[in-house]
């Protein structure tokens, strides 16, 4: 009676104590044609810095090497998050395009279609909560 007692006082203990909210976030990218360069990442919560991060005051903005292996990114508080990937190849810290068309490869959170420029935020949203995110992106290229 009391071992259950000690059990059950310790799950509460631990279900009432604040936890690290804070959830492990990793990338896996799909169909990357070379491991030249490098992958810029955006991650954002808000749709009026997505897909591009650079103006978002709380935004995480890296860049991991290109390749197929998951890579973590860090660790995100709970939320809803948006992710914009681009394969720059040539290293020059941007998207190329020519005539408006990517040059280099993209891709987004959740995999929405490409059509006419990025997605919107709405269809690359990925809840973050509970536990570990895994997001698998495939990139595209269109030159």
């Amino acid at each position: 009676m009391k071992v259950r007692l000690a059990v059950v006082t310790g799950l509460l203990l631990a279900a009432a104590a604040p936890a690290d909210q804070s959830q492990p976030l990793s990338l896996s990218l799909q169909g990357l044609r070379s491991a030249k360069g490098q992958v810029l990442v955006c991650i954002t919560r808000q749709a009026r810095y997505f897909p591009d991060c650079s103006d978002d005051p709380e935004r995480r903005h890296m860049t991991v090497p290109a390749t197929e292996q998951a890579t973590f990114l860090g660790s995100l508080p709970p939320g809803e998050y948006g992710l914009a990937v681009i394969h720059d190849e040539n290293g020059n810290g941007k998207l190329d395009t020519f005539a408006g068309i990517p040059r280099e490869g993209v891709g987004f959170s959740r995999n929405p279609p490409i059509r006419f420029g990025a997605p919107s935020f709405r269809s690359a949203l990925f809840p973050v909560s509970g536990s570990a995110v895994r997001q698998e992106v495939k990139v595209k290229y269109f030159l």
